[in-house]
């Protein structure tokens, strides 16, 4: 009694979030708990680490995530206060210093509590939530369709029309205009004069796919020109793919499915985030890198999350309403 299997992967967890993982997944295994209390006891840096996982875990177990639309307006706010400090020429410099710091100190006590998003949306001109799609469209009659926890930047530059894709992924129906349209995505640059195109920016790298006409995409990697069901990806690491795909297939996450054809595992579960509040973690030490083939909808992340689970032999626990973890091996 009480003896349940050590966990999935059999390894001894080696960190703090291991270990809450772990235990959570198998509470009445007395020789796991033993395990831990070892651990515990091995370093004073354990017991700190823990401590705060345990902490970080408490939160989430009580509290929903911010709601985030509640910053619509002090992202307004403050886009105008940058605006209207751009063009004051009058102020001394002491002033400008010290109003500086001030902005810059409760700039930095926000990012320290909210995360990057806040900065995100301060820099951003339209930004999506989890689960959330929003169709925009630009001055020159171009349509933007972003997906979930994305962000786009109008102000591509001067006599241009474009935007930068900050995070996540956006379609793109451009008009068709003699001024080329420019999506700039890290060091990657989309353009061209009227097609359809979707560009999906995330820590895998940069993707450019077309579902119509044709495409250049440049960058310090890359010199492609892609016509419809061509696509490219430039990696984090400077790494160029190529590939086709039927080009109704493109930008298939408009229709709520994601659609993958032999890609690894933890690619496929980070494109599933930004549909599933709270956190996804993998655990297991050949899991993430493991391929996968199939169609999951996007409508139920969690239905999704679980049939990437089975195709691979893995568990999915679902710890909080905050928190679910894939084991494998």
């Amino acid at each position: 009694m009480g003896k349940a299997p050590i966990p999935a992967n059999r390894d001894t967890p080696a960190t703090a979030g291991d270990w809450l993982i772990a235990l959570g997944e198998q509470p009445a295994n007395e020789q796991l708990r033993a395990r831990f209390e070892a651990w515990l006891a091995a370093s004073p840096d354990h017991r700190r680490d823990w401590a705060e996982v345990a902490r970080t875990a408490e939160v989430l177990g009580h509290a929903e995530p911010a709601h985030r639309h509640e910053w619509g307006e002090f992202v307004r706010r403050r886009k105008a206060e940058r605006a209207a400090a751009s063009q004051a020429a009058t102020a001394g410099h002491r002033r400008r210093r010290v109003v500086g710091l001030a902005v810059l100190a409760a700039a930095a006590c926000l990012a320290f509590v909210f995360g990057g998003n806040l900065m995100l949306r301060i820099e951003a001109d339209h930004v999506t939530a989890t689960a959330e799609q929003r169709r925009v469209q630009l001055a020159d009659g171009t349509v933007v369709l972003l997906g979930p926890e994305s962000a786009i930047d109008v102000a591509y530059g001067e006599g241009a029309r474009g935007v930068r894709l900050l995070k996540g992924r956006a379609y793109f129906e451009v008009a068709a205009e003699r001024r080329p349209f420019a999506v700039q995505a890290r060091d990657v640059e989309a353009r061209d004069i009227g097609t359809a195109f979707d560009v999906v920016l995330n820590a895998h790298g940069v993707d450019v796919a077309v579902r119509d006409g044709i495409v250049d995409v440049s960058g310090a990697a890359v010199a492609e020109r892609l016509e419809a069901g061509d696509w490219v990806r430039v990696t984090a690491r400077g790494r160029v793919e190529r590939g086709r795909m039927p080009a109704d297939q493109v930008a298939s996450w408009m229709q709520g499915q994601l659609v993958v054809k032999n890609r690894p595992v933890g690619e496929v579960v980070d494109a599933l985030r930004p549909y599933v509040d709270g956190l996804v973690v993998l655990r297991g030490a050949t899991l993430a890198g493991q391929p996968l083939t199939g169609v999951y909808n996007l409508s139920d992340p969690v239905e999704a999350l679980r049939a990437v689970a089975r195709a691979q032999g893995a568990t999915l626990h679902r710890i909080s309403p905050w928190l679910i973890v894939i084991s494998g091996d």
